[in-house]
C-alpha cells in the first residue's frame, strides 16, 4: 500500500500543473454556466464506489462533494506519486477555489499520459467525437486545445456518458466525475486492479489455461541463494518465489489469495464458486515454491513442471511450478463464505473421499490481508530484488528467527516482515500437524 503524500509544496505544484493546462472559459466554449446536478447511472454509480473505496484504501483519498482545485491537485499528487512538468504559474492563490468538470477532463487526460494523442485530431474529428455531448459551443471553439484534450477523453473512454451533462453545462467538477477520473488515471498508468476477468465470465477457463500455460519456473538467482542457503541450514521449510508484476492490487477489505499447483483444480474451483452463486474477480499470479526433496525418496526425474538441484548432503532443491489465484469478491460476506465452501468442498479430510473437487488438498492454503472469523493470524518474510520476491510463511514467533537468518545470510538484505490471515488447516500444518 502506498503511502499518502503531504500537501505542502507538491499541493501547489500540481495545482499549478492544473491552472498551466486549463484554457476554458464560458466566454469562448459554453453559453450556459450553472451548476446543475448531474444524472449518474447505476452501473456508473457503482464504478464510482469500486474507485473511490480503492482510493481510500490504497492511497487515504477521499474526494469531498464540492471538489476545489487544491484538493484534485492533491489527489492526482497522491496516487501517481511525481509530478510531470509544470509552468511557472502561481498555485496558491487559486487552490480553494471549484474545480469545473472540463479541468478536471484535461488534467486527467495529461496526468494519464495521452495528452500527444489530443493534439493529433483535425477539428472534423473533434466535433465528430463530441457531437454526442449536445455541446452549446460556437463553431470555432472546436479548434482549440482544450476541445482536442476533450475528444481524447471521450474516445479513450476516460470521460464517460454519465458526465457528459457535467462539461455541456460548464458545471462544477462532482465529486463521482473526479473519483472516476482518478481511478481511469490508475488504470491507464497500470496501477489499478490487474485481472484476468470474472468468475461469471464464460471464456474464464480459457483464460485460466492461457495463464497457467504461458507462466514458466520463475529464477532469481540473486533471491535464491540467500533462501537457498535458508533452506539447506533448515531455517525455513519452504519458501516462494513470485513476480510483483502480477500481483492483482486487489482491494484488501474484500480480496484473498489461494494457493495450488494443479490447473484442473483451479478450474473446479472457479466452478464451484459459481455453482454457489459467487462471483469474483480472478487474477492469475505465477509461483514457484522450492523445498527440500529428501534423497531417500528416490529419483526425483524429470518434468515441466519441476526443476531439482542436488545439494551438497545428497537432497535436493525442487523448485516446482505453481500458482496463486487471487479473488476479489463483491461482497465482505462472500468473502467470509470462500472458508466454509473450501471446508467443504476442497478440503481432504480422509483418503479417497467422495463429493471434493479434483486435487483437493489435506492442508489447502488462502490468506487475507483483513481478519477474519476462523482464520489464524501469522508472518510473512519477505525478500525483494527488483520485481521479483521471495517470501517465506512461519508462525508469528518464528518471525525474528527467519528475519535474523536471513540477514545472517546477506547482511545486506531488507527483510519486509508483516501480518496476515491464514486458513485453520494451513495453520495447523505450520504446527507440525499432518491434517
Amino acid at each position: 500500500m502506498k503511502n499518502h503524500l503531504q500537501l505542502g509544496t507538491k499541493l501547489l505544484l500540481a495545482s499549478a500543473i492544473l491552472l498551466s493546462t486549463t484554457a476554458v472559459g464560458s466566454n469562448s466554449l459554453a453559453t450556459a454556466s450553472g451548476v446543475p446536478a448531474s444524472t449518474v447511472s447505476l452501473a456508473s454509480s457503482a464504478i464510482a464506489k469500486e474507485y473511490a473505496l480503492f482510493l481510500k484504501e490504497k492511497y487515504k483519498v477521499i474526494l469531498q462533494e464540492k471538489v476545489t482545485r487544491g484538493q484534485y491537485a492533491s489527489a492526482i499528487v497522491a496516487v501517481l506519486g511525481t509530478n510531470p512538468s509544470i509552468a511557472a504559474v502561481s498555485a496558491s492563490a487559486k487552490a480553494s477555489e471549484r474545480l469545473s468538470a472540463i479541468e478536471a477532463v484535461q488534467l486527467a487526460l495529461n496526468a494519464s499520459g495521452l495528452e500527444e494523442l489530443a493534439y493529433t485530431y483535425p477539428k472534423v474529428k473533434v466535433q465528430k467525437t463530441l457531437a454526442s455531448l449536445k455541446l452549446n459551443w460556437k463553431a470555432n471553439a472546436y479548434g482549440s486545445k482544450v476541445a482536442q484534450q476533450l475528444a481524447a477523453a471521450v474516445d479513450t473512454g476516460l470521460l464517460t456518458a454519465d458526465y457528459y451533462g457535467l462539461i455541456k453545462n460548464n458545471s462544477a467538477a462532482s465529486s463521482s466525475l473526479t473519483t472516476v477520473l482518478l481511478g481511469k488515471v490508475l488504470e491507464a498508468k497500470g496501477e489499478y486492479k490487474h485481472y484476468i476477468g470474472y468468475s461469471s465470465d464464460s471464456d474464464i477457463f480459457s483464460k485460466l489455461n492461457d495463464a497457467y500455460s504461458t507462466s514458466d519456473i520463475i529464477k532469481a538467482p540473486e533471491l535464491q541463494k540467500i533462501v537457498d542457503e535458508a533452506l539447506k541450514q533448515n531455517l525455513v521449510t519452504g519458501y516462494n518465489l513470485k513476480d510483483s508484476r502480477f500481483d492483482a492490487n486487489f482491494i484488501d477489505s474484500l480480496s484473498l489469495t489461494y494457493g495450488h499447483s494443479d490447473l484442473k483444480h483451479a478450474l473446479q474451483l472457479i466452478g464451484l464458486l459459481r455453482s454457489e452463486g459467487i462471483k469474483a474477480k480472478v487474477q492469475f499470479e505465477p509461483k514457484t515454491s522450492a523445498f527440500i526433496y529428501l534423497k531417500e525418496w528416490g529419483d526425483p526425474g524429470v518434468s515441466d513442471l519441476y526443476e531439482v538441484v542436488q545439494i551438497e548432503n545428497g537432497n535436493y532443491i525442487e523448485y516446482a511450478k505453481e500458482y496463486d489465484i487471487a479473488f476479489e469478491f463483491g461482497t465482505a460476506s462472500d468473502k467470509a463464505r470462500f472458508d466454509q465452501i473450501v471446508l467443504q468442498y476442497a478440503k481432504k479430510n480422509e483418503d479417497k473421499q467422495p463429493g471434493l473437487i479434483y486435487g483437493s488438498w489435506w492442508q489447502p492454503l488462502y490468506y487475507s490481508l483483513t481478519e477474519l472469523n476462523n482464520y489464524k493470524k501469522i508472518s510473512n518474510n519477505k525478500i525483494e530484488k527488483g520485481h521479483y520476491y521471495a517470501q517465506s510463511f512461519s508462525l508469528k514467533e518464528q518471525s525474528a528467527t527467519v528475519t535474523s537468518g536471513f540477514k545472517k545470510l546477506d547482511p545486506t538484505v531488507k527483510v519486509i516482515n508483516y501480518d496476515f490471515w491464514v486458513d485453520g488447516p494451513f495453520f495447523n500444518y505450520l504446527n507440525g500437524e499432518s491434517k
